[in-house]
């Protein structure tokens, strides 16, 4: 029986291996890929393209990846000066974040991922949390995670993925506002939104901290859980595999 395919969206930056120095690449951290495959799916790295979501026909499953912030234009607000976005991962993300949607897709968004997904469902982001909470412990310092408690709503797909987890690690400045027409079901001991979540989905889960970094990775799991139960090897689920 073949793995569930889970694509992975990608970064594109300057990166450097070998002889080779800043080249421009798309990739991911390969603990995305990790977790993925210990999960028992197959990853696949999907670079920014926004010219249609036609590789949502043969994936099972899509996760939403970290990484720089969302354009603020995407949620009318004018760019505050930290603000560092890519347009390029804005415009595919979306794409296939519609196409997924769409054909009720298993979706995880991680971090950034979590707040495109609010973004795309008409919520809002702080653009610089530290003014909100008054404090830099969800992103201390460059390249370190914080670690900070976190609570989950009762009954919600958060609090059943992540049963007896009461402390993740984190890493970014900005964070969901307004989760739109989505729910909200996870918070920081602070009130900043580490969950969000469509009941009426088949799977659709956002976590604001990183899981693919923890030793717990249970909504990646989760994700390719879900994607193995509506894979569409009969030919039923419009965004399974054929």
């Amino acid at each position: 029986m073949s793995r569930p395919v889970i694509g992975i969206t990608a970064y594109a930056e300057p990166a450097g291996w070998a002889v080779w120095r800043d080249v421009p690449a798309a990739l991911v951290p390969q603990a995305y890929v990790r977790a993925v495959t210990a999960a028992g799916g197959r990853a696949v790295v999907l670079p920014p393209d926004d010219t249609d979501a036609d590789v949502l026909r043969v994936l099972d499953g899509l996760l939403l990846a970290g990484g720089a912030d969302v354009g603020p234009e995407r949620y009318g607000q004018p760019p505050d000066p930290r603000t560092e976005s890519r347009p390029d991962r804005d415009a595919g993300e979306l794409a296939l974040l519609a196409g997924a949607l769409a054909a009720d897709l298993p979706v995880l968004g991680v971090c950034r991922g979590m707040q495109l997904l609010a973004v795309a469902h008409g919520g809002a982001l702080h653009q610089h949390l530290p003014d909100v909470v008054g404090h830099d412990g969800h992103r201390p310092a460059p390249g370190v995670y914080g670690a900070h408690p976190v609570r989950f709503a009762p009954g919600s797909l958060a609090a059943t993925v992540l049963g007896g987890v009461d402390r993740v690690n984190s890493y970014h400045h900005q964070g969901v506002a307004d989760p739109g027409s989505l729910t909200a079901t996870g918070w920081a001991d602070d009130g900043v939104l580490e969950a969000v979540e469509d009941p009426g989905r088949r799977f659709l889960l956002g976590v604001q901290w990183h899981p693919e970094n923890d030793a717990d990775p249970r909504p990646i799991t989760a994700l390719v859980r879900a994607a193995g139960r509506s894979t569409g090897r009969d030919g039923d689920h419009p965004g399974g595999r054929r």
